[in-house]
């Protein structure tokens, strides 16, 4: 049984944000994670990219695949975790905590309204 908090928006492709004002975090579900097994290396975005919705933002390698990570929102990138260039294996420990991804400044905030809330996410994955 996987953790989705209630506070989070989620896209199909299993990533999730949490928005403060015009900023966005973004990281991957416990469902993701649980999925890739082993996470061994993050691919992050460079500061100051500029993403659109649904593209491919990031990529996290496990011992099973190389998955691409989506944007979930358009937006300017204004911070990385830099801890996961070291310690990839918290995105296995604390999805939803220290192994966030990244920050964004959203350009499009109605692009959340597309997003899943918990109910719909925990729907989705079949729990």
């Amino acid at each position: 049984m996987s953790n989705i908090p209630a506070q989070l928006r989620y896209a199909a492709s299993h990533e999730w944000i949490q928005v403060e004002g015009a900023v966005g975090t973004v990281g991957i579900s416990d469902h993701a994670q649980q999925e890739l097994s082993d996470v061994v290396y993050v691919d992050l975005p460079k500061v100051g990219a500029q993403l659109v919705a649904g593209t491919t933002a990031a990529v996290i390698e496990s011992v099973k695949a190389a998955s691409d990570i989506y944007a979930p929102v358009s937006g300017e990138i204004i911070e990385v975790n830099g801890d996961l260039v070291k310690k990839p294996e918290l995105v296995n420990q604390d999805p939803y905590g220290a192994a966030w991804l990244f920050r964004v400044k959203l350009s499009a905030p109605a692009e959340l309204d597309a997003l899943q809330d918990a109910a719909a996410y925990k729907a989705q994955i079949g729990e």
